[in-house]
């Protein structure tokens, strides 16, 4: 039901509207110098985890609709509310995204179609080799390193979404 909510749309007004908002993310990050660059736990008692997680739940539900990385709201949304460091909030966004919401994506997808099973070394060997990559540089770097790599990706995949 969801994913043909987003078909309702006229396609280019929509990838335009999914570009400016994912460029918002990294201006939004670009203008808060300190954002992420440091733990500050908040949002940790019942009721902040419950809106928090409300959130994250709607996230998700859009995960199933939008062409663009929903882990790029995901990450800012853990830094802003729940005051991680970018370094902690991409890790949450690998499992939660990554593993739980493309798993149940590519369960609900593989049951309605065809999978081409050909490609699925292909894509895991790069998801696991990039993951190990990214992981070991971030580690290496530091949450100042990635929160500039978070900002250049989301301004470079807006532009590409409005563009084209």
């Amino acid at each position: 039901m969801r994913a043909s909510l987003i078909l309702a749309l006229p396609g280019r007004p929509a990838e335009i509207a999914l570009g400016l908002l994912t460029m918002g993310l990294g201006l939004y990050s670009l203008s808060r110098r300190g954002l992420g660059l440091e733990s500050l736990p908040a949002h940790r008692s019942a009721s902040g985890m419950a809106a928090g997680g409300a959130v994250l739940f709607a996230i998700g539900v859009l995960n199933g609709s939008l062409t663009s990385g929903t882990g790029l709201f995901v990450t800012l949304w853990l830094v802003r509310w729940f005051g991680l460091e970018y370094r902690e909030a991409v890790a949450y966004t690998l499992v939660l995204v990554g593993l739980f919401w493309n798993g149940a994506g590519a369960v609900t997808l593989g049951s309605q179609g065809a999978i081409e099973w050909t490609w699925l070394p292909v894509l895991l060997a790069g998801s696991v080799i990039g993951g190990y990559m990214g992981a070991h540089l971030a580690a290496r770097q530091g949450s100042r390193w990635i929160k500039r790599g978070y900002e250049a990706v989301t301004l470079l995949v807006g532009a590409k979404l409005i563009i084209g």
